[in-house]
């Protein structure tokens, strides 16, 4: 007896969509039972669009929806129960449990403990009645003495925590939302708000909602067949949330496109009341698991007044944003390097920044460079033994470019020239030092007008996006090379 998944729509007769979900949940340990309990004939939840669209054109709720249906509006099709089949993607996602009480559609998948061909009664699927129980619990709690809308969203804003308690897992344990709520004792119902002691005030001003991604990118490149080279996207999500009142809630929901990455390793600030257990369990330890989670990443939370880091998360990306080789060698006292770089085709050529650093350590002052570079500029650091290649702000069309050079060293100096314990002999890198504004290499965003605010005034909300190299190396191939860590192979 247990839920896949929970909404509620706002049904809203004019609305191109015809209404809005103001609330989902997902159960994904139930969804991998539902998985192996129905076999083949396993269809998996949709995204809250298409179940929309799929529940309102059953509920014959669109406003263009004239047409008869035949497998909807023919005599043998009659339904008189609120149980049905939605068509989502060419299948039919069955049992849907969903009925419409004061313009609020309340709607459930409850799990199947079986095959689904041939279909069984609905006698036998105790999840049926279930849904249906916790579904009029949650009516029962949203609308006793609800004067308002206001007094609504801030209930709406409750049922995550208190759906945590009374279906924790997606098994209903207490329908009474009301007990619920007295157990984990909500200020703003049983008592005037107070001061939390971790909130030193309050804002006044004009709302208002930053909210900024960065991904920073690791890389190492060895150009070796026995030895892999690794990458790996690290985002930080931080938010500055200039909002009126003791406790606003907000919600603010990350978002992938088709084929973005997905995000794993959350962590997440303490002020953040509830998670989606698939959040919490997307893990990159976890190689065996091809069912990572895609979003959209929800996390309602209650701001502090300061900028701070909602969430940390790392993502495994299917190649480095830029490509390159690097060979160096001695030759009768000289270094010829060459330096190929490949910007790939999926990467936004849009650069703030784009270098690539090439240091030598352990040798005299550079006397001598000849250089040859397809693209951009290079300038010479003698005295520091480095030289910058100033790529600029695009590729060329080709997305290729080169560097090759013969340099000539001096005699090394006292405590002058760089040292470096690894960098001995020929091995060496280059590093790459570039930014990308308004881009993401998972494709990661925050959708502005998802962003749920539960708090006076209609607040601005702002939205950024940055991507930045970090520890970007591509080392010789014609010399040794230190690994990184074997977990961190794709």
């Amino acid at each position: 007896m247990a839920q896949r998944a929970v909404w509620l729509i706002r049904h809203e007769p004019g609305n191109p969509l015809g209404g809005t979900v103001k609330f989902s949940r997902r159960y994904p340990t139930v969804e991998k039972r539902a998985k192996v309990f129905n076999g083949k004939s396993y269809v998996p939840v949709p995204e809250d669009g298409p179940f929309l669209k799929a529940l309102l054109f059953q509920l014959r709720l669109l406003d263009d929806d004239k047409d008869f249906v035949e497998r909807r509006d023919s005599c043998s099709h009659i339904n008189k129960s609120s149980i049905y089949g939605l068509l989502v993607g060419g299948e039919e996602l069955w049992p849907v449990v969903a009925f419409l009480r004061n313009d609020m559609i309340y709607a459930s998948v409850p799990l199947v403990e079986q095959t689904l061909s041939p279909r069984p009664s609905l006698i036998s699927i105790s999840g049926v009645s279930q849904g249906l129980e916790l579904l009029f619990g949650i009516q029962d709690f949203l609308y006793s003495s609800q004067k308002n809308d206001t007094d609504l969203n801030t209930k709406l804003s409750q049922l995550p925590d208190l759906l945590l308690q009374a279906c924790p897992l997606g098994t209903l344990l207490d329908a009474n939302l009301q007990n619920s709520l007295n157990s984990i004792n909500f200020s703003s119902v049983t008592q005037p708000q107070k001061q939390p002691a971790w909130k030193v005030g309050t804002y006044k001003g004009k709302p208002q909602i930053s909210i900024s991604i960065t991904e920073k990118v690791k890389c190492m490149q060895y150009g070796k067949q026995d030895i892999a080279d690794t990458w790996q996207v690290v985002g930080t999500v931080a938010c500055k949330c200039d909002l009126e009142g003791i406790m606003p809630n907000v919600t603010i929901s990350l978002n992938l496109p088709t084929n973005g990455s997905p995000l794993q390793d959350f962590i997440v600030h303490p002020c953040v009341t509830s998670l989606d257990s698939a959040i919490l369990t997307s893990s990159s330890i976890d190689t065996m698991d091809d069912s990572a989670f895609s979003g959209p990443y929800k996390f309602p939370f209650t701001p502090p007044l300061e900028s701070f880091n909602l969430c940390h998360y790392t993502s495994q990306v299917p190649v480095p944003p830029i490509l390159g080789s690097y060979n160096m060698k001695e030759e009768e006292a000289q270094l010829k390097i060459t330096v190929n770089l490949k910007l790939h085709e999926s990467v936004k050529n849009n650069f703030e920044i784009c270098e690539a650093h090439i240091p030598f350590y352990n040798r005299g002052p550079v006397t001598h460079v000849e250089y040859k570079v397809s693209f951009g500029q290079l300038e010479v650091f003698r005295e520091k033994s480095l030289l910058v290649w100033i790529i600029g702000q695009k590729f060329p069309k080709s997305m290729e470019i080169s560097l090759s050079g013969t340099l000539t060293f001096g005699v090394k100096g006292h405590n002058k020239q760089p040292f470096d314990h690894i960098c001995i002999g020929n091995t060496a890198y280059v590093k790459l030092h570039f930014r990308i504004s308004d881009y993401t290499l998972t494709g990661c965003y925050a959708d502005q007008h998802s962003v749920q605010v539960f708090a006076s005034g209609k607040p601005k909300i702002s939205a950024y996006r940055k991507l930045i190299s970090s520890d970007y190396y591509i080392w010789n191939s014609k010399a040794p090379a230190p690994v990184t860590y074997a977990s961190l192979l794709p």
